[in-house]
This record gives structure tokens, C-alpha cells and sequence, in this order.
């Protein structure tokens, strides 16, 4: 089980680990209200609270590639690995992870609990909880309407909700 002192090691600012153990509040509240499919609780907390240890290093997109090298140097199993390395935004796709400036690859949550922390981190605006509603603005508003990272935050929030019985 990893937390705090993880971030802490590797020199994580206060704020980020704030933010951190903010996206693994949301994230298990999430969890807790999944009760269509199985989800691993204690992966969904793992990978929670390092999502964004990358930034101790880089506050660029490129954070949850360098993330998931230092969660790979202290232990840190694949699937852990794969949550940080997916949480930025609501996806990348190969080719847009490219077009950044990020190694080749997909960076689209798959699993359950890649798809809660991504999505917990979404509706996590430093330590502050927004609704759905208020973080699709802010993204709209960052990234612009058409956006095609806009659609997948959507359809994560849909997928989200219909697993969920407290999120409809």
C-alpha cells in the first residue's frame, strides 16, 4: 500500500499532495457507489494517491509519464503504473499523446479503476470538489467546445454514473 510518504520522498509540493489525497477521497467515494461491476478498492487507492506524483518532478502533460517511471522505481505494480499513466484528462489517444510531445502509446483509461481515478481527478480542482457540471465548463473553457478530450470526459461521466447508484 503506497500514501503519502511516497510524495513526501520524492519532494511532492504541499499542494499536490493536497490534491492527491483529495482525488483519493473522491475516488473512493466513487468506489463505494460502484455496485454494477467489481472494482479493487485498494488499487483504486494506490493509484489515487500517486496519480500525481510525476509532478514532483514536472507540472507538463508529460507528468504521468515521468509518474509512472518513479511509481515503477519504488515497487509500484503495472496496473498502479497504468492508472497514473492514464489519469491526464479524461484520455489520450496514441496519436494525440504524439502530437504533445509524449511517447508513443495509449493513454486512455481502460479498466474500472483507471476510468474512477481519471475521473475522480477530473471533478478535483486542487484539493476543491466540483460537480461534473462545473469541471465540463472548466474544461470547455480551457480547451474549447470541440475538444475531442470533452466527449470522453462525458462519456466517462455516463460510464461513471450507470455503474453507480449514488452518481445518478
Amino acid at each position: 500500500m503506497f500514501g503519502i510518504k511516497e510524495l513526501e520522498r520524492f519532494g511532492c509540493p504541499k499542494r499536490v499532495i493536497e490534491h492527491c489525497v483529495a482525488v483519493s477521497k473522491k475516488s473512493h467515494e466513487i468506489a463505494e457507489s460502484i455496485t454494477k461491476v467489481e472494482v479493487d478498492k485498494r488499487l483504486i487507492e494506490d493509484g489515487a494517491i500517486l496519480h500525481d506524483i510525476g509532478r514532483c518532478r514536472t507540472h507538463g502533460i508529460d507528468h504521468a509519464v515521468v509518474g509512472a517511471k518513479l511509481a515503477r522505481d519504488i515497487g509500484a505494480g503495472e496496473d498502479v503504473v497504468k492508472i497514473i499513466e492514464r489519469h491526464i484528462g479524461a484520455g489520450i489517444t496514441g496519436e494525440e499523446a504524439v502530437s504533445i510531445g509524449l511517447p508513443s502509446g495509449d493513454y486512455i483509461p481502460a479498466t474500472y479503476e483507471e476510468k474512477i481515478v481519471a475521473y475522480a481527478d477530473n471533478l478535483t480542482n486542487g484539493a476543491k470538489y466540483l460537480t461534473f457540471e462545473q469541471s465540463l465548463r472548466l474544461y470547455k473553457k480551457i480547451m474549447g467546445d470541440q475538444h475531442p478530450s470533452i466527449q470522453r470526459f462525458i462519456d466517462l461521466h455516463e460510464e461513471i454514473s450507470f455503474l453507480s447508484t449514488a452518481l445518478t
